[in-house]
């Protein structure tokens, strides 16, 4: 992979300097000053805005339970909580604003890349994801997609929150700990992370069934450290995280924009890069012929980021509008390409849609897969194995939503 320097993709040439403080709709270069602090509402309450090849230490506590996942997902060893909570960011932002609508955040790294690595095989090893398939129509054809990498994720929109029942509370282990209602920091509750159902955010009465499509997932603790420390850089608040793992070049994502409605106006999103180096590009989308002032089209050059482990992109304001991203495929042993990656977005989703699109196309209705340390490659778990307890409300009756609602 070349190692052109970011600024010579961008043509004319252009100084990006650090940036002095976040403001999500400033458009100026700026550096970072200290963090804001995300503060919760009530230690009850969790809405989620907020390896074997290494030796680790002692983890922060057991595994976070619940009846949407399919495993349960351990905390973090202590030294890469540590890590996330007081290193980061491990380098300043850069503030990329050069170019007609774009808006970015470029972390060079964000986290140092020894704690981004192990986070990385971490992650990588214990999670569940996902090889999802479904259906589009265009017209009157109908086609079959399988998504071209391994997906998973957690979250719930902004019209609900995961809150404690105390009926759980009573059955769950003892010991489990579970975040606030920002999500962002681990609670000291006794009250169990098995306990966390979903409610109606403004009355705290039960979800009605219909009210989504599949099984909401609090965002576990291990993620929320990670959310936490993003938070505290970007001024901004999340209630979802989208995994995406890239398990080797021919693993890709095409050209799109985060521009969905249920993502409201101009919305922030943090996309970090853990374990292998891959392109990111960009371009703007289509102008018009011209500008609603009259004046001539838009002049914008494609955009090429190398993302190296622990790098962080944070777009905002108009980019997601007016601007497309990608990760292309990578054939053969173009720089880091045949290692794994991992990508972490933290967004925030306004309105039940985007729960239901969320889990639909990152979480579906197919196998669970983990990775497997001896193979060195993502394996299915058996629906019959003991630790295969995925969350089909409509069979089980352990959730308080149904996946076939609509």
């Amino acid at each position: 992979m070349s190692k052109r320097t970011l600024e010579s993709f961008f043509k004319p040439k252009v100084n990006v300097t650090p940036v002095k403080r976040v403001k999500p709709n400033d458009i100026t270069d700026h550096t970072l000053t200290h963090p804001l602090e995300t503060k919760c509402e009530n230690d009850h309450h969790h809405d989620n805005s907020h390896d074997a090849d290494t030796d680790i230490d002692t983890n922060l506590g057991p595994p976070d339970s619940h009846p949407s996942y399919p495993i349960p997902i351990p905390q973090l060893p202590s030294h890469i909580a540590v890590a996330l909570t007081h290193g980061t960011p491990a380098k300043e932002a850069r503030a990329i604003t050069n170019q007609p609508d774009l808006d970015l955040l470029y972390f060079q790294p964000y986290i140092a890349r020894p704690t981004a690595n192990e986070l990385f095989k971490f992650l990588r090893r214990e999670l569940p994801f996902y090889r999802v398939q479904y259906s589009i129509k265009r017209g009157a054809v109908e086609t079959e997609i399988n998504t071209p990498r391994y997906t998973t994720v957690f979250g719930i929109d902004d019209t609900s929150i995961f809150i404690h029942d105390p009926q759980r509370s009573q059955s769950a282990p003892s010991g489990s700990k579970s975040t606030p209602e920002s999500g962002t920091q681990p609670s000291s509750s006794p009250s169990p992370f098995a306990s966390l159902i979903p409610v109606e955010k403004t009355s705290q009465t039960p979800i009605r069934a219909s009210k989504y499509q599949y099984t909401p997932r609090p965002i576990p603790t291990c993620l929320a450290h990670l959310q936490t420390s993003v938070e505290r850089v970007t001024g901004a608040r999340y209630n979802f995280c989208l995994v995406n793992y890239y398990a080797d070049g021919n693993d890709s994502i095409s050209y799109h924009s985060d521009d969905e409605r249920f993502l409201g106006a101009q919305p922030d999103i943090a996309s970090l890069s853990l374990g292998g180096e891959r392109e990111f590009l960009m371009k703007h989308k289509p102008p018009p012929t011209t500008t609603t002032t009259g004046g001539p089209a838009l002049q914008t050059q494609p955009v090429k980021m190398p993302l190296a482990s622990g790098d962080m992109v944070v777009m905002r304001g108009a980019t997601q509008s007016q601007w497309l991203h990608s990760i292309p495929k990578r054939k053969g042993k173009a720089g880091d390409a045949v290692r794994g990656r991992i990508n972490i977005t933290f967004r925030r989703a306004m309105i039940p849609a985007g729960t239901n699109n969320y889990y639909r196309y990152n979480v579906g209705v197919g196998p669970v897969w983990r990775w497997d340390e001896t193979r060195r490659e993502m394996v299915k778990i058996p629906e019959e194995s003991e630790e295969f307890i995925h969350d089909k409300a409509e069979e089980s009756g352990e959730s308080d939503v149904t996946r076939g609602g609509g």
